[in-house]
């Protein structure tokens, strides 16, 4: 299957959204690019999504993910799903709530293994005395992204 690649700007930097088969696969921070195509409609919807996001009149996103992974992975990733806009949860949190309340360390190994963070929120996950921990992006985009959105609601 063809692969697709477009690099978008945003307030936490440059992008690189990546999508397979009509479904978005990642989403990378900075110029990630490798000179793939941009001939998937999902890119369009994806960027058009996260600057409505950027613009504060995006809560949730519509466009189609494809993550792969384990079904432990999948399990932590839907659970980040439900994480309310401008709220937060613990790893321990999340473990509990996919019924495996020892799991704090794997679900942070989920939590850095998403590919398609902001559109599944795993910058929305904190230590359990609310300190700022590890983000694909870097703790100030993780800062950024969760003050961002307290200030939307």
């Amino acid at each position: 299957m063809a692969v697709y690649e477009r690099l978008v700007e945003s307030p936490v930097g440059l992008l690189t959204l990546r999508a397979e088969a009509g479904a978005l696969t990642a989403i990378l921070f900075g110029d990630a690019a490798m000179g793939l195509p941009d001939g998937d409609p999902v890119l369009g919807q994806a960027a058009a999504e996260l600057a409505e996001y950027f613009a504060g009149t995006r809560r949730e996103f519509t466009v189609p993910v494809r993550l792969t992974g384990t079904a432990f992975q999948q399990a932590v990733w839907a659970a980040l799903r439900e994480i309310p806009y401008g709220e937060t949860a613990t790893y321990g949190e999340i473990a509990r709530r996919i019924g495996r309340p020892r799991a704090c360390r794997a679900v942070g190994m989920a939590n850095h293994r998403n590919a398609v963070p902001i559109i599944v929120p795993c910058h929305r996950v904190i230590g359990s005395g609310g300190a700022l921990t590890g983000y694909a992006g870097g703790l100030p985009v993780k800062s950024f992204l969760l003050d961002w959105e307290r200030r939307c609601l």
